[in-house]
C-alpha cells in the first residue's frame, strides 16, 4: 500500500468524522469512531481466518447462499434455520430458562436478515461450534460470534434496523469479556452507546449509529483491511483528534516525528550505537504510554519477533483503552504485550513490585513522554521506595525526575532509556539538582538533545530528550542542540526526515562536525559548571563574536588620524589665503 493510498484513507476517515460529529465534542466522537474502526479490523481478520480454517465448508456455504438469493428464498431459508436451531437447543441437557437464553442469543444471527457463510456454518454445525472456536483462539487468539462481526453490524446499519444499538452493546460486551483468552475487560468502558450525545432516546441513538457505521463502512470499502494500513489510519485519526483537543492531547499522543527519534535511539546497540540496531530487545517499557504510539513505533523499527515482551502503563482510563485497541489494530497478538491501567509514580503494578532482585523485571529499552512538570504528593513511604531512596524525591511541583527514576530503575544493564522532559530538569536547583548530580557522577546520563519549540499539541515550550544508560562506554555527555532545525507549520512546528536523521546519526556516531549543533562535553567541564546541563552553556547557536586584532585596529586608527591631519592642513591653507582663522 503506497503513501498516497495511506493519505487517502486518513483523509477519508477524517472527513467522515468531521461530517458526522456535528456539535459533539471531538474527544467524545473519537471514542465512537476509533472503536468502530477497531471492530471492523478485528471482524475482517476473523472472517479471513475462519475462511481459511473452514476451507471447503466455507466455500460450500458461500455457494449455498448464492443459490438461496438466486432463487429468492432468503426469508424461507431463515425460517428453516431458526427451526433447526430451536430443535437442536431443545434437546440439550440444560434448564428450560437456560435453553431459552441460549436460543435467543443464537437467533440474533438472523436479525439483519442477511446470510453470511459463517452464519450458515454456525447454524448447520451447532455441535461443532465449540471446537471451531477453540481452534480459532489457538490460531488467531480471539473469537467473535457471527452476529457481532462488522459485516452483520453494517447490514443492520444499512437497513436502519432497530436492533443495531442492542446488537452493538452485546457485541462490545462479548469482545471485552469473552473474545480473548487473556482479559480485555473494560476495553469499551468509555464508549457510552446510551449517551444523550448520540440522541435523546433509543430510536434517535440507533439512527445516529446507523449513519456513522454506514459512512465508515462505505468509506473503507475501497481500501484493503491490512494491519499496517488501518493501524496507520488509526494513528492518523488519533493525531487529528489530538490536534482538536489542544492541551488535553498531551494525555494520549506523542507526535510521530518525536516518537521516531526516541524509537530509533533505543534500538541501537547500547554500548556502541555505531554498531547499529540490536538484534533482540528482551523487554520494552513505556510507563506513561498514552495511546501506545511510542511502543508501536519502536516495534516498527525492528524486525518481526525481535522484542520479547512489551509493557505499557497508563493512568487515564480512556487513553488506556485506546492503547489496547491500538496495539491489537497494529497486528500485535494479545500475548505479545501487557498494558496496565494504573499510576506509575505509585508503582501500583504488581509485575513491577518484585522485591527479590533476582526476579526484578528489567527492560532493554525504555521510552516515555510523561506529563511535563506534573504536580504530585510524595510521602514518607515513597522516600524509602527502592526507585528513589538512593537519589531523593522529586519536588511536589514537578514529578519529572520521579518519572525518570521510575523508568531508570527497570532499565537493564545493557539497555537504553530515552525520555522527553521539559528543559527545567537540566538546570533547576534543590532536590532536582541533587538527583541530576548523582546521575551524572554515576555516569548514567549519556546524551541530551534539545528540540525546537511548539512540536506538541499540549505545549508550545521547547523540550529535551535525555538518553540514559547504566553501563556507558563513554565518560562524557553528548549535547545536541537541534532547537533551530525544523519546518514551521500552521499549528505546530514539524521535524522533517532530514532533521530526524541528523539527530539520530549525531547520537549514533557521537558526531561533532558542527560546534553549534553538537559537542561531547567532559565530566570535568560539567563539574566546573556545577552539574548544570543547560544546553546553551555547551552548544550555543548564537552568532560568534568577531575576533578583533588590536594591532590592526591601532594601525587603522593611526591611518585615519593621519588622513584627518592632512585634510586639516589643506583646509587651513585655504583659510590663510582668505585671511580667515585657522582650524585648531
Amino acid at each position: 500500500m503506497n503513501d498516497i493510498k495511506q493519505k487517502q484513507l486518513g483523509a477519508t476517515l477524517w472527513a467522515i468524522a468531521d461530517k458526522l460529529r456535528g456539535a459533539m465534542n471531538a474527544d467524545d466522537f473519537r471514542d465512537y469512531m476509533l472503536s468502530f474502526l477497531f471492530l471492523r479490523y478485528l471482524s475482517d481478520n476473523y472472517e479471513q481466518a475462519a475462511k481459511k480454517e473452514l476451507g471447503s465448508d466455507y466455500l460450500y456455504c458461500e455457494n449455498e447462499i448464492k443459490n438461496i438469493y438466486a432463487a429468492s428464498k432468503q426469508d424461507e431459508t431463515i425460517s428453516v434455520l431458526k427451526d433447526q436451531a430451536a430443535n437442536y437447543f431443545s434437546k440439550q441437557k440444560l434448564e428450560e430458562n437456560e435453553k431459552e437464553m441460549v436460543l435467543d442469543e443464537h437467533l440474533t444471527l438472523f436479525e439483519s436478515k442477511k446470510l453470511t457463510p459463517l452464519i450458515m456454518w454456525y447454524n448447520n454445525n451447532l455441535d461443532q461450534v465449540a471446537m471451531f472456536e477453540k481452534q480459532m483462539r489457538r490460531k488467531l487468539h480471539y473469537v467473535i460470534k457471527p452476529q457481532y462481526l462488522w459485516s452483520n453490524i453494517y447490514e443492520l446499519a444499512r437497513t436502519q434496523n432497530g436492533h443495531l444499538l442492542k446488537t452493538l452493546q452485546a457485541g462490545f460486551k462479548f469482545i471485552e469479556n469473552e473474545s480473548f483468552d487473556s482479559t480485555f475487560r473494560g476495553l469499551f468502558s468509555e464508549l457510552n452507546l446510551d449517551s444523550d450525545k448520540l440522541g435523546r432516546n433509543y430510536s434517535s441513538r440507533n439512527e445516529m449509529l446507523c449513519s456513522i457505521i454506514t459512512e465508515i463502512s462505505e468509506g473503507l470499502d475501497e481500501f484493503p483491511n491490512e494491519s499496517d494500513l488501518l493501524g496507520n489510519a488509526y494513528e492518523y485519526l488519533i493525531s487529528q483528534f489530538a490536534a482538536g483537543s489542544g492541551k488535553k492531547a498531551g494525555e494520549f499522543y506523542t507526535p510521530q516525528q518525536i516518537s521516531t527519534i526516541l524509537s530509533r535511539i533505543v534500538i541501537l546497540d547500547s554500548q556502541d550505537p555505531s554498531k547499529g540496531k540490536k538484534k533482540y530487545i528482551n523487554n520494552l517499557l513505556d510507563f506513561a504510554c498514552g495511546s501506545g504510539s511510542l511502543l508501536i513505533n519502536v516495534k516498527k523499527q525492528l524486525e518481526p519477533n525481535s522484542i520479547g515482551q512489551i509493557y505499557g502503563q497508563e493512568k487515564n482510563i480512556t487513553t488506556y483503552n485506546l492503547a489496547r485497541m491500538n496495539m491489537l489494530l497494529h497486528g500485535f497478538k494479545d500475548s505479545e504485550f501487557q498494558i496496565s491501567h494504573g499510576d506509575s509514580l505509585l508503582n501500583d503494578w504488581d509485575i513491577f513490585n518484585e522485591m527479590n532482585p533476582a526476579k526484578k523485571l528489567e527492560c532493554d529499552a525504555v521510552v516515555a513522554n510523561p506529563p511535563f512538570s506534573y504536580r504530585w504528593e510524595p510521602n514518607d513511604t515513597l522516600a524509602e521506595d527502592f526507585r528513589f531512596k538512593n537519589y531523593g524525591l522529586a519536588p511536589k511541583s514537578a514529578a519529572d525526575f520521579a518519572f525518570l527514576l521510575h523508568g531508570f530503575h527497570f532499565l537493564s544493564d545493557n539497555g537504553t532509556m530515552a525520555i522527553i522532559l521539559p528543559h527545567g530538569v537540566l538546570f533547576r536547583g534543590g532536590a532536582e539538582e541533587k538527583i541530576r548530580t548523582k546521575l551524572l557522577k554515576d555516569n548514567n546520563i549519556d546524551t541530551i538533545i534539545g528540540l525546537p519549540a511548539n512540536l506538541f499539541f499540549s505545549t508550545g515550550i521547547p523540550v529535551c530528550i535525555l538518553v540514559l544508560k547504566k553501563c556507558k562506554k563513554f565518560d562524557d555527555v553528548l549535547f545536541i542542540n537541534a532547537s533551530e532545525y525544523y519546518e514551521k507549520g500552521k499549528r505546530q512546528n514539524i521535524l522533517l526526515p532530514e532533521h530526524i536523521d541528523n539527530i539520530v546519526e549525531t547520537y549514533q556516531y557521537r558526531k561533532e562536525d558542527d560546534i553549534k549543533y553538537s559537542r561531547r562535553v567532559s565530566m570535568q567541564e560539567i563539574e566546573r559548571n556545577g552539574y548544570n546541563l543547560n544546553i546553551s552553556r555547551y552548544v550555543s547557536t548564537a552568532p560568534e563574536e568577531e575576533t578583533i586584532n588590536l594591532a590592526d585596529v591601532k594601525e587603522n586608527l593611526d591611518s585615519i588620524e593621519n588622513d584627518i591631519n592632512e585634510a586639516k592642513e589643506k583646509h587651513n591653507r585655504f583659510l590663510r589665503e582668505l585671511g580667515l582663522p585657522e582650524l585648531k
